[in-house]
């Protein structure tokens, strides 16, 4: 957790606009090193005090997450769906530490609501992390839904098809096979295949197939261009969402 704090709070300081804020970030960072009963009390106020900078109420939860205090739950939700993915890698770090069941329920929620898969990145990975029961159905509904022609958000698919290799479920097996098909998604959909103990020639053979269908016109077809490759490739792409920026928002965990 250490090195993913300072990140947090050398992020952070570059933030703070008044002396008034150097003072708060002091007293934030002097409660986290107290890492007393009293001290996370105070923090927890902080999360539902009226007029508390963003930056004040990460940080609060953050360290109160990754205590395993599940008063930090709600923000935490609120910033793995923002529109600053750094700030949502940050909170799925601290939910994977937290402990709390209604993590995964959350997750699954955001990262299969097709209004928001635009901030859904850290979510996908954050299923993948928790190998929750909600966790193999979630990326493959995601995953399915994103392999449609010209779908921008490649990154989310990616992720769900590495998350779902890690896992190891075989439910996942006809969705990874479909990803084959996919030039960004085949190598990783081919290796997570092999980790289900799926002959990796076979599936890339099937994808092989399944591609030339629709070279041919079949579905999503008529020119014989995938959604995540050839001359596909960044057609219909909204600004930003490849970054998972965007309006009203909420990229991996901390590095």
């Amino acid at each position: 957790m250490e090195d993913e704090f300072h990140e947090l709070t050398d992020r952070v300081r570059a933030e703070l606009r008044s002396p008034q804020d150097l003072i708060a970030y002091e007293r934030l960072l002097g409660l986290a090193r107290k890492n007393s009963p009293a001290g996370r009390e105070e923090l927890a106020q902080m999360l539902v005090a009226v007029e508390r900078p963003l930056w004040a109420r990460e940080i609060a939860a953050f360290i109160l997450g990754c205590a395993g205090d599940k008063r930090a739950f709600e923000t935490l939700v609120l910033l793995l769906n923002y529109r600053d993915p750094v700030r949502c890698a940050t909170a799925a770090y601290a939910l994977a530490r937290l402990g709390d069941p209604r993590t995964a329920r959350a997750a699954a929620a955001l990262a299969t609501n097709p209004l928001r898969t635009a901030y859904a990145l850290h979510p996908v990975r954050l299923l993948a992390e928790l190998r929750a029961p909600q966790s193999v159905p979630a990326l493959i509904a995601t995953l399915e839904r994103l392999l449609t022609p010209h779908n921008p958000y490649w990154r989310v698919a990616l992720a769900c098809v590495e998350g779902l290799g890690a896992l190891g479920d075989r439910r996942a097996v006809p969705a990874l096979t479909a990803a084959v098909a996919h030039p960004r998604l085949a190598a990783a959909a081919a290796a997570s295949l092999a980790r289900l103990g799926v002959h990796e020639d076979a599936a890339v053979q099937d994808g092989a197939e399944a591609d030339g269908v629709e070279a041919a016109g079949g579905p999503g077809g008529g020119q014989g261009h995938g959604p995540y490759g050839r001359a596909g490739r960044g057609a219909g792409r909204a600004p930003g969402a490849e970054r998972g920026a965007g309006p009203g928002g909420g990229g991996g965990l901390p590095r």
